[in-house]
């Protein structure tokens, strides 16, 4: 039986991901109406995608009975739209960041973490299938005690995230040193899309170094350069035995014996392969790391890992788990403006732990 839920905000960029994925797997992930508030906005939504748009909260829940809601607008609207669905108890999924500052972060955390409203949040970079693949790894102890990961996949939180999840960090305080390089380079996309002329751009390479003590995360990034054709996304991951280093796996067994293997992804639909075009997962050596669970769907690897999000939030709400939770998203939103800080000042930043810390 499919899940059923709803959106508030449906017309924003993030948004349209939730409305993709359900028309593409409906056997799944059933929407059951949007928030539009622009009427104009509203009706082009319901034409293109024969899905209902209300103008409120209140009329969409007139007429709609939805599992959870996802709240896929800006933070500081968002947390007064989670503060309200708490109050009416229904479970939210929250867009990231959940908030817009710190004192937005605090309150969230007093009124809803505390209190219980069932609220999770849509981080997905960590359940890409490369990440997922990476974390396997690294769970299964063939790297040994992890010391240090490099992060150059997003911006801010999200790299936070990814270096959290590398490290096994939870809300540990941490010293924080950075930097911003300035230079140039030529226009590349964007979220509008390709660049429409060829043309030199200001560049700002940012650089923190997270010490946990006994573990190192490095943040690397460039604006736009997860969109960009002339730079590449990077991670790696080093433990005692051995480390990752983008597709590359290199460990020492405890024969002595070093090995080198790949992280290799494993496509159906390709040469003579008549099963359809779709990512089957990631292989290391002989042993599958990741499997993609929503084959064969024709789903990119972000919308796969929004996907993940979709589903885990359907059995969080039946009863399982927590998956992304408010205070993790806290913690990470809160680190992301403490690299900011730390470039702005150029002092090192002591980043102690918060009140989430403590659920």
């Amino acid at each position: 039986m499919p899940v059923k839920f709803s959106i508030i905000g449906g017309a924003g960029f993030r948004a349209q991901y939730f409305l993709r994925i359900a028309q593409t797997m409906p056997e799944r992930f059933q929407v059951s109406g949007m928030v539009v508030r622009d009427e104009s906005k509203g009706q082009a939504m319901e034409k293109e995608w024969g899905i209902s748009a209300y103008r409120s909260l209140e009329l969409l829940l007139k007429s709609e009975s939805p599992d959870f809601i996802v709240v896929s607008v800006s933070g500081s609207e968002g947390m007064s739209y989670l503060l309200r669905l708490a109050e009416l108890g229904i479970p939210a999924l929250s867009e990231t960041p959940p908030a817009s500052d710190l004192q937005g972060l605090e309150l969230l955390y007093d009124k809803l973490t505390v209190t219980g409203a069932r609220i999770q949040v849509a981080e997905q970079y960590h359940l890409h299938p490369i990440q997922e693949a990476r974390l396997a790894l690294i769970n299964s102890g063939r790297l040994g005690k992890i010391t240090e990961t490099t992060v150059s996949i997003s911006h801010l939180y999200h790299g936070v995230s990814l270096i959290r999840k590398m490290l096994g960090i939870s809300f540990e305080e941490v010293r924080i040193r950075a930097m911003r390089f300035e230079s140039s380079w030529v226009g590349g996309p964007t979220r509008s899309g390709p660049p429409l002329e060829d043309k030199m751009i200001p560049s700002q390479r940012d650089l923190a170094w997270l010490d946990f003590g006994d573990r190192l995360g490095i943040y690397d990034f460039t604006k736009d350069q997860h969109r960009s054709w002339t730079r590449s996304n990077h991670l790696s991951v080093r433990g005692e035995r051995g480390e990752i280093f983008d597709k590359r796996v290199l460990i020492q067994q405890d024969t002595t014996v070093p090995i080198e293997l790949e992280l290799k992804r494993m496509n159906k639909g390709e040469l003579e392969n008549p099963e359809g075009y779709f990512l089957k997962g990631i292989i290391c050596g002989e042993q599958w790391l990741y499997e993609n669970p929503f084959a064969p769907a024709r789903l990119y690897d972000d919308e796969i890992a929004i996907a993940s999000c979709l589903q885990k939030m359907a059995d969080y709400v039946r009863g399982g788990p927590e998956f992304y939770s408010l205070a993790e998203a806290s913690q990470d939103y809160y680190l992301g403006m403490m690299i900011e800080k730390a470039i702005q000042t150029g002092e090192t930043i002591i980043a102690p732990q918060q009140r989430w810390a403590c659920q």
